[in-house]
């Protein structure tokens, strides 16, 4: 061996047994040989799922062998690379003959913020939560009630029935929740109270704030009925209540199906058997009327209002529509 070596060594070896006397390792000299074990770091925080590698520097070159004191906090592999897995304290160690050195390994809890702590939507309204680890690790979304709302792996959260559910977001234990509530929406309509005469129609309109269609119900529907966009017909004299309902919340409107006004041409006509005459009649809701006589044996009468004398006598041409009734007198001679 040169002598430059034999310096370098000495050298060496000085500095080693000054560092070996303020560090955790032991050694052991046994037969003028030295077993030594130097790592890269001595103690070490990181975060749940973070890698990094301990360098270990042995007197013989070989490689130690590494373990843990708790391989569920940090585990090491034979290459000294140490993997967190949950918060707690692990000591990772390397061992060469009798010398070993340890590493404390600290991995902290995983921190879990969510942007909203409670928020408010209506049936089919949605709204995006996010969520933040500190160490960026990936999250899982839950929802408590899924039948009143639900949540995907985005954080979107759907509101689906009236009610209250609270979202929970959870990473490597650690979780955060959210408190949703679905409320009752608002439902308005255009109209209060309509009036029709028979065979009319008319459109509601109903604004809903959470946008859903609402269903729709005539609570006679023998006065008045209405289809499911809203549109109401009118089937004869009387009231009906029409009924909007989004979700238990409901708003009505009063339908007055009134009587037409009837107005002749004539209350009292005078003709000859064989002879014929027309009667007009004026209806205020526009439909026609129906025609009928008292006694066609003395006079008959056509749905046009035509009259035609049969015999001598007298007879009542009447007239109705939906519950309203004229009549004109008809004196037939010869």
């Amino acid at each position: 061996m040169t002598k430059s070596k034999k310096i370098l060594i000495s050298v060496f070896l000085s500095f080693l047994l000054i560092f070996l006397s303020f560090s955790n390792i032991r050694y052991v000299e046994a037969s003028n040989s030295l077993s030594f074990v130097l790592l890269s770091r001595y103690k070490k925080t990181v975060n749940i799922g973070d890698e990094f590698y301990i360098i270990a520097l042995t007197s013989n070159g070989k490689k130690p062998k590494w373990s843990s004191s708790s391989s569920s906090i940090a585990s090491v592999n034979s290459y000294g690379k140490v993997t967190a897995k949950k918060a707690g304290t692990a000591t990772i160690t390397a061992k060469i003959n009798n010398a070993e050195a340890s590493c404390k390994v600290t991995v902290k809890k995983t921190t879990i913020t969510i942007s909203q702590s409670s928020i408010s939507i209506e049936r089919g309204e949605s709204y995006t939560l996010s969520a933040t680890t500190s160490n960026k690790s990936s999250v899982t979304w839950k929802s408590s009630r899924k039948s009143v709302a639900t949540v995907d792996d985005q954080g979107n959260v759907l509101g689906l029935k009236p009610g209250e559910t609270t979202i929970t977001v959870t990473a490597d234990g650690s979780r955060a929740s959210c408190k949703v509530k679905v409320k009752h929406p608002t439902v308005t309509l255009n109209k209060k109270k309509i009036t029709l005469y028979r065979g009319q129609s008319e459109k509601l309109i109903a604004k809903v704030s959470s946008g859903v269609d609402p269903s729709w119900k005539s609570n006679k529907k023998t006065v008045a009925i209405i289809n499911p966009d809203g549109t109401v017909t009118a089937i004869k004299n009387g009231t009906a209540i029409i009924t909007a309902t989004v979700d238990g919340v409901s708003q009505t409107c009063e339908v007055i199906v009134k009587k037409p006004q009837i107005k002749l041409s004539a209350s009292e006509i005078s003709i000859k058997t064989g002879e014929t005459k027309l009667l007009s009649a004026y209806v205020s809701s526009g439909n026609y009327p129906e025609w009928s006589s008292s006694n066609p044996n003395v006079a008959t009468v056509n749905c046009l209002g035509q009259v035609t004398g049969v015999k001598k006598g007298r007879a009542y041409i009447y007239v109705k529509e939906d519950g309203t009734k004229v009549r004109c007198t008809v004196y037939v001679t010869e």
